[in-house]
């Protein structure tokens, strides 16, 4: 793990077009995303904030205890928000690392977010992030189901992102990749890659971590068996609830 504390970014908005005010969505009595922020917390890898552009979402968090800062609702990607509040929460540049957590992670296994700093042991590893094998062969061809590049060997648990896309790649036998949208950056990462403009195969893909690779970024990958449960429709939610009210 980087010796340099990091900062666990989660952000947040209200405005999601398939399920409005998922932030706040109840989830065994709490808003979903104080479950997010509790899981961060449970990682135990340095500070947590929420990137929130609602004052009812930074409400939400501060009265469970935790940290939150305002950002501009106009900011166009998670990745611009987790900046923003890099620098309005940590504007000395203490944190070097920076970890972006979906807010729609409810389930979010706390260990997934320890396991992305480990390519970030490599110094020329930019940017690090998760993926998990595909073992449903639907998935492999469902363009929503992100896949990454990535050549693993067996015995191997880090590897280069290649290339991300929403087609099923590579071609031949052997595993395909499920992409999991968590990253860690270094502090320095985080800033060039927000100050470039969309890339031409970012637009082409609707994939902005390929602006990163276009721009000579390395991105490493980090396996795991899991994917957690994202929570984009009102069924994702239904099925939240049912497995915290499961654990509980």
């Amino acid at each position: 793990m980087p010796s340099v504390s990091p900062l666990v970014v989660i952000p947040a908005r209200m405005g999601s077009s398939r399920l409005p005010g998922k932030p706040l969505a109840d989830i065994s009595g709490q808003p979903m995303i104080v479950h997010v922020w509790r899981r961060c917390v449970d990682a135990q890898v340095g500070s947590v904030v929420v990137a929130c552009s609602e004052e009812e979402v930074r409400r939400a968090v501060q009265e469970a205890g935790g940290a939150a800062v305002m950002t501009d609702p106009a900011l166009p990607s998670g990745s611009d928000r987790v900046w923003a509040a890099l620098q309005q929460y940590d504007p000395h540049g203490v944190h070097q690392v920076v970890i972006n957590v979906q807010g729609d992670l409810p389930t979010l296994d706390p260990s997934l977010v320890r396991a992305a700093l480990e390519p970030l042991e490599n110094p020329a590893v930019d940017i690090a992030t998760l993926v998990a094998p595909i073992k449903d062969e639907a998935e492999a061809d469902n363009p929503n189901v992100v896949k990454a590049v990535a050549a693993f060997s067996l015995d191997q648990r880090t590897a280069r992102a290649l290339y991300f896309s929403r087609a099923r790649v590579p071609a031949g036998s052997g595993p395909c990749w499920h992409h999991i949208g968590l990253y860690a950056y270094r502090r320095e990462a985080l800033e060039r890659f927000v100050s470039l403009s969309p890339s031409i195969l970012e637009i082409r893909e609707s994939l902005e971590q390929l602006r990163a690779l276009e721009d000579g970024l390395r991105i490493d990958c980090v396996r795991v068996d899991t994917v957690p449960l994202g929570v984009d429709a009102p069924e994702d939610l239904e099925r939240a609830r049912q497995l915290l009210r499961g654990a509980e």
